[in-house]
């Protein structure tokens, strides 16, 4: 069984960084597509961003040049790097894991059979 644990979330000024990781365990194949959701409260949950088996990466608009997602194999474990952040950035972000083949589209996996529990991030003005 795929397990996702995420960490690294916080409370910053705007302007700010953080750091988000996504560990993985219960799968070998370091071929997966991964992505970052995240949940702002009264919204509905969006794609920030993705990548697919082969490290090809994609964004949401909203997170182009501030967010780089990377992932490290031999961890097993995603990152989300978070710049220049912005108080509309507050949310609950969750990472998701799929096998391939999978597709992506502006920063989101449309579809994926494992999720973390999220790390809140809060971002103050």
């Amino acid at each position: 069984q795929v397990q996702l644990v995420e960490s690294g979330g916080g409370s910053v000024q705007a302007g700010g960084s953080l750091r988000l990781s996504c560990a993985a365990s219960g799968y070998t194949d370091s071929r997966y597509c991964m992505g970052w959701f995240r949940q702002a409260p009264g919204k509905e949950r969006a794609g920030v961003a993705a990548c697919n088996s082969d490290g090809a990466t994609s964004y949401a608009d909203s997170v182009k040049g501030r967010f780089t997602i990377s992932k490290d194999n031999a961890k097993n474990t995603l990152y989300l790097q978070m710049n220049t952040l912005k108080p509309e950035d507050t949310a609950m972000y969750y990472c998701a894991a799929e096998r391939p083949p999978c597709t992506i589209v502006a920063g989101t996996l449309i579809e994926y059979n494992y999720w973390g529990q999220g790390t809140q991030v809060t971002v103050s003005s």
